[in-house]
C-alpha cells in the first residue's frame, strides 16, 4: 500500500509518500510545496499552486491513500480561516484524484511517531529519520507530512479490521439530499 502525507499550509505545504508492507514501512519521496513566491494577497493564486501541486505529486507517485492533518483553531481567527483553505484545496485534490483520505490531528500524529502528543518538531523529525531509516533529517514540513502517513499506516490496519467487522455507514446528514428552490 502507498500512502500519501499531507502538512497543509498556506505558504508551504509539506508531502510525504511511504510504502507498507505488513509492519515494514519504506520512505518513497518527500518534500514541499511552496507558494512564498506569490503576494501575500494573491490566495486565488496560491490555492491553484497547491491544487496543482499536490495533483503533480499524485500523478508522479500513484499513492492508493491519503492522510492529511486537521487543522486546529490559531490565536488569530484570520490565519485559521487561510489554512483552512489551504487544506480544502488540498482534500478536495486529493478527493478529486479519488483517493481515500483520512484525517488525523497533529497531537494523534505527533503521539503516533514519537509516543507523545506533545513533541516539539525537532524531535518528530528525528523520529521519521530512524522510522524511515533516512540518511539525513527531513525538513520539518516534510516530516510532519510523512508523519501523517505513518500515522495512517498504523491506524489504517486498525480501521480496516473495523470495518471487516462492522458495517461503516456515510451519514446522510453530509450529504445532499433536497433543497428548496425559494
Amino acid at each position: 500500500m502507498r500512502i500519501l502525507g499531507i502538512d497543509p499550509g498556506l505558504r508551504t505545504t509539506g508531502f510525504g509518500v511511504i510504502d507498507v508492507e505488513g509492519a515494514k514501512l519504506r520512505y518513497v519521496a518527500s518534500g514541499t510545496i511552496s507558494t512564498m513566491h506569490l503576494a501575500r494577497g494573491e490566495l486565488p493564486a496560491r490555492l491553484k499552486v497547491l491544487c496543482d501541486g499536490v495533483r503533480e505529486v499524485m500523478a508522479r507517485y500513484q499513492p492508493q491513500h491519503a492522510s492529511v492533518e486537521i487543522v486546529f483553531v490559531n490565536v488569530n481567527p484570520q490565519s485559521t480561516l487561510l489554512l483552512g483553505q489551504a487544506r480544502g484545496a488540498c482534500v478536495g485534490t486529493l478527493v478529486s484524484g479519488d483517493l481515500m483520505v483520512a484525517e488525523y490531528t497533529a497531537l494523534q500524529m505527533k503521539k503516533a511517531v514519537v509516543g507523545q502528543g506533545r513533541a516539539q518538531k525537532n524531535q518528530v523529525q528525528e523520529m521519521v529519520k530512524r522510522l524511515l531509516n533516512l540518511p539525513g533529517l527531513p525538513g520539518p514540513d516534510a516530516a510532519d507530512a510523512l508523519g501523517m502517513a505513518i500515522t495512517h499506516a498504523h491506524a489504517g490496519h486498525a480501521i480496516a479490521r473495523m470495518a471487516q467487522s462492522t458495517e461503516l455507514v456515510r451519514k446522510a446528514s453530509g450529504l445532499y439530499r433536497a433543497g428548496r428552490t425559494r
